[in-house]
């Protein structure tokens, strides 16, 4: 990874300011907070956005906001880490959190492992996280709640990894990080307490297009993950479905942002949108896939593309569990201290893939 998704800027004043006041206004009804605002709920396509989540756009109306990695990358990366930072309150407790390295495609690469409360029922499963952020900003830090959320929640030991990013590393270096993670994470898993024939692979957004990839990647070596988690993924960069029309704007991820991350991803070459290892969602071996859980946001401009790869999952053969958190936005699993709606339903997600995962449990 490189000095500048190293980059670990503290929040400023006003940014903690707001974050505080962000995670106190979680506790009150968000009915209250849209007459507070002046605002009726906001539906769309019959679903309800989430109140809380309402609030929080409607200030960043009210902002003078760039991209989210703009006016240039490394300022894309420091503001999308304070601002995760800042609305931060008490970190969800598990038993060890431990910093460590794991094999990258061209040398070792920064990770995080999440430890579980023992059970009595032998070594826990394993999730390889991979975070999300266009494949151009985020990092252990901004993803360190999900990852805390899941291990608890799903109980199972979660490693969180620093796979290299663009522009400095453009496709496919993300990809055959990813891929060389979730192999080194299956040879040793048993070294870090977890259950060897229980690893997986998960991910959200550009991370959830990672995982997917990686597992099809390994299925195809013979070596399939047990199964896979994918909130809200990228999967198919030729997608023009309606959800990145009604959601272009004012929804967090902007269709602006999406196209520049692919373009600090991909370059110019279009060809490459069509290419499976960009877009597993054409991949001709889907079938591959391990059992899937994976879930949209309501109002995600990713929604459409995520639930038309449910449906070609479920039609090739493979078992998919899928959940539309119908009042979400994209991002939501980094809201979870200022909205109910957002922590409520990553809870049921980590539980939802403990149930995935433990049908997998040797007999």
């Amino acid at each position: 990874m490189s000095d500048l998704a190293r980059l670990r800027p503290n929040p400023s004043l006003a940014e903690r300011l707001e974050g505080r006041l962000g995670r106190w206004l979680a506790h009150l009804p968000g009915s209250l907070l849209l007459r507070l605002i002046r605002e009726a709920p906001h539906v769309v396509d019959g679903r309800t956005l989430d109140p809380h989540l309402q609030v929080i756009l409607a200030a960043q109306r009210r902002k003078v906001r760039p991209g989210l990695c703009s006016p240039t990358v490394a300022a894309g990366r420091a503001t999308y880490h304070r601002e995760v930072l800042a609305a931060a309150g008490t970190p969800t407790p598990v038993a060890h959190v431990h910093d460590i390295t794991v094999d990258g495609a061209e040398g070792p690469l920064a990770a995080r492992h999440y430890v579980p409360a023992s059970g009595s029922t032998g070594p826990a499963p394993v999730l390889l996280f991979l975070h999300g952020g266009g494949f151009v900003i985020g990092d252990l830090n901004t993803h360190d709640e999900p990852c805390r959320l899941l291990c608890h929640y799903a109980n199972m030991h979660v490693v969180s990894v620093a796979y290299r990013l663009a522009p400095e590393h453009p496709f496919p270096a993300a990809v055959e990080d990813s891929i060389a993670a979730l192999r080194w994470l299956q040879q040793h898993a048993a070294a870090l307490g977890a259950d060897a024939t229980r690893v997986c692979v998960g991910g959200d957004s550009a991370g959830g297009n990672l995982a997917a990839v990686a597992s099809l990647a390994r299925a195809r070596d013979g070596a399939p993950p047990a199964a896979q988690l994918l909130l809200y993924p990228a999967t198919d960069s030729t997608c023009h479905a309606p959800s990145r029309t009604t959601f272009a704007s004012g929804y967090l991820l902007e269709v602006s942002d999406v196209v520049a991350f692919r373009r600090h991803y991909l370059g110019d070459n279009t060809d490459r949108y069509a290419d499976p290892m960009v877009s597993p969602a054409l991949s001709t071996d889907i079938a591959l896939s391990p059992p899937t859980l994976i879930t949209t946001g309501g109002f995600d401009v990713l929604r459409d593309e995520g639930m038309a790869f449910a449906t070609a999952l479920r039609d090739a053969g493979v078992a998919v569990i899928e959940r539309c958190e119908a009042g979400m936005i994209h991002g939501f699993v980094h809201m979870t201290y200022v909205s109910p709606g957002a922590r409520n339903a990553t809870i049921a997600i980590a539980r939802a893939l403990s149930s995935l995962v433990d049908v997998r449990r040797p007999r």
